[in-house]
C-alpha cells in the first residue's frame, strides 16, 4: 500500500472537504469533528460526483412521534439521486449491501495522507 500526502490538514475547514485526484481516482477528503475521511467521488448507484452532494445528518431511531435528528455533517446524499451514505464508513443508510469505497487517512505532520492498495 501506498499513502499519498495530498493536503495540508488545514486545507480543509471543520465540516468542509476537498476533492483531490490520486492515481486517475478522484478521491473527496472530508474533515469531521477534527477527523479526517476519505471518499470515492463515484456514487455506486449512477456514477453521479459524490462530492457534489449535500452535506447533513438524518433522523435517528426514536419514539413514535418524536424525531431525534443526529450525525450532523456526518451524512453525504448523491446529487443525482438523493441516496445517502456515511462519510465515516461509507455504508448507505437504505441497504447494508451498497456502500460508497472509502480510504485510510493518514494524517502526519500537518499533512493529510490517503492509503492506496495496490491491485
Amino acid at each position: 500500500m501506498t499513502v499519498h500526502y495530498v493536503l495540508d490538514t488545514d486545507a480543509v475547514s471543520e465540516g468542509g472537504h476537498a476533492v483531490v485526484t490520486i492515481e486517475g481516482k478522484s478521491i473527496g477528503i472530508y474533515r469531521v469533528n477534527n477527523e479526517y475521511f476519505a471518499l470515492n467521488n463515484y456514487c455506486p448507484h449512477q456514477g453521479a460526483p459524490m462530492c457534489a452532494g449535500l452535506v447533513s445528518g438524518t433522523t435517528m431511531p426514536s419514539d413514535v412521534y418524536e424525531y431525534e435528528y443526529g450525525k450532523s455533517g456526518e451524512i453525504i446524499r448523491c446529487p443525482w439521486h438523493g441516496w445517502e451514505f456515511d462519510i465515516r464508513t461509507g455504508k448507505s443508510l437504505f441497504n447494508d449491501k451498497v456502500w460508497v469505497k472509502t480510504y485510510k487517512v493518514n494524517v502526519e505532520d500537518g499533512k493529510v495522507g490517503v492509503e492506496l492498495k495496490r491491485e
